[in-house]
């Protein structure tokens, strides 16, 4: 019931005391190969126990007292005098945890990787620390590729901008197949000449993959993939568009949308509003940054070039550009909408009715009634002078 694929393990007794339950046994066969030369030995030079763990039973950990023999090697030249036999199925030299323990926490860490298995294995009784989990990932033996035809090629960063080498993927089932540790043509094309059923080969614009698949790989097609082709293009335009942004000065100014109109307006002049312009530390620096900036556009400078050399921001020079006031910079900013601007109007008149009496619990659930979903925070930070809902 223990080892139903193990035939030559023999359970001797258990103990089922505590926590644990701790289970004994030992080898039946009649002796063991050599690990150095292969040759088969009976003679039994001694014995020991071993305690690997094993998978949980009924929530309850489980140890193996598993008594092991030692055989002495009976040829002569081999280095090995002695070695210890090894249950196949079971344990390993060295090991710690049986083979099915091994191969759970293998799987646990296939799932779910580091952290998210370990609390996965600590609820199923699976002892096991993160690390120990991915260790268990790295011990399997890596998947056959079989033959692959097309092959994707590009370079990848052991250390940005120093130490760079090649992946090579499965064009169809985009598995990785190698991992080479240059990105030169004198390491890529011993691969691919190992390979010669390659029909295509997908790979990126650098001159020392198209020529190692050009010497090792001639039937193959070599083609680029989409993230290529566009990444080609955008630079294509970029470096375009950079060479003709002189061309840009000479375009006549493109009128502006008119404004949307608000429920609350903004002042205009004759209407009574501040018609000043705006002081204070801030006003200057915009006035002194406006300045600055056109200053430098009538010296034929793009905008990338101004902001690279002063230090801010492509956005923050293309808003100065565009502006022709630097009043514009900081007036004209549109007002906020929320969901209580199309009951203002009402509230205020309720307001005025009650003498400001009037709480905003009542006013709220009032327009509720007619419709408002807003909040009830929403309503009451309005309540900021006599009359809060005026705009």
């Amino acid at each position: 019931m223990l080892f139903p694929s193990l035939p030559t393990v023999e359970v001797t007794g258990w103990e089922s005391g505590g926590p644990v339950v701790k289970v004994e046994g030992r080898s039946t066969a009649s002796g063991a190969c050599c690990p150095s030369c292969g040759i088969w030995s009976e003679r039994e030079h001694g014995s020991y126990l071993r305690f690997p763990s094993d998978l949980p039973a009924v929530g309850r950990r489980v140890v193996l007292a598993l008594r092991v023999r030692r055989f002495a090697c009976q040829e002569a030249s081999c280095p090995q005098r002695t070695f210890v036999e090894q249950i196949e199925g079971l344990t390993r030299r060295h090991g710690q945890a049986t083979e099915r323990l091994r191969a759970a926490g293998a799987g646990i860490g296939l799932a779910l990787a580091g952290r998210a298995g370990e609390r996965m294995a600590e609820m199923l009784g699976v002892r096991g620390s993160r690390s120990t989990l991915l260790r268990r990932v790295m011990e399997l033996p890596d998947p056959d590729a079989g033959t692959p035809t097309a092959v994707g090629v590009d370079d990848f960063a052991l250390l940005k901008g120093h130490v760079y080498g090649t992946v090579i993927t499965d064009a169809v089932t985009h598995r990785v197949l190698d991992l080479l540790p240059e990105r030169d043509a004198a390491t890529l094309s011993p691969w691919l000449a190992g390979h010669p059923q390659i029909d295509v080969i997908c790979r990126d614009r650098a001159s020392a993959y198209a020529e190692a698949a050009n010497a090792a790989a001639p039937q193959a097609q070599q083609v680029a993939d989409r993230y290529h082709l566009w990444a080609n293009m955008v630079r294509a335009v970029e470096r375009t568009v950079m060479d003709h942004r002189l061309c840009l000065n000479s375009l006549p100014a493109i009128d502006s949308d008119p404004e949307p109109q608000w429920e609350t307006p903004l002042p205009t002049e004759g209407s009574g509003g501040d018609t000043a312009d705006p002081a204070g530390p801030m006003a200057d620096r915009r006035r002194e940054h406006h300045a600055l900036v056109h200053q430098l556009l009538a010296r034929d400078m793009g905008i990338r070039e101004i902001a690279r050399n002063l230090g801010w921001g492509r956005h923050t020079v293309q808003r100065y550009a565009r502006a022709k006031h630097w009043q514009d910079m900081v007036k004209g900013q549109r007002p906020r909408s929320s969901k209580l601007d199309p009951f203002k109007t009402y509230l205020a008149r309720r307001w005025a009715e009650t003498g400001g009496k009037i709480t905003c619990l009542a006013l709220l659930e009032e327009i509720k009634q007619q419709g408002y979903q807003g909040s009830y925070t929403t309503l009451r930070v309005r309540n900021v002078s006599s009359c809060p809902f005026r705009g």
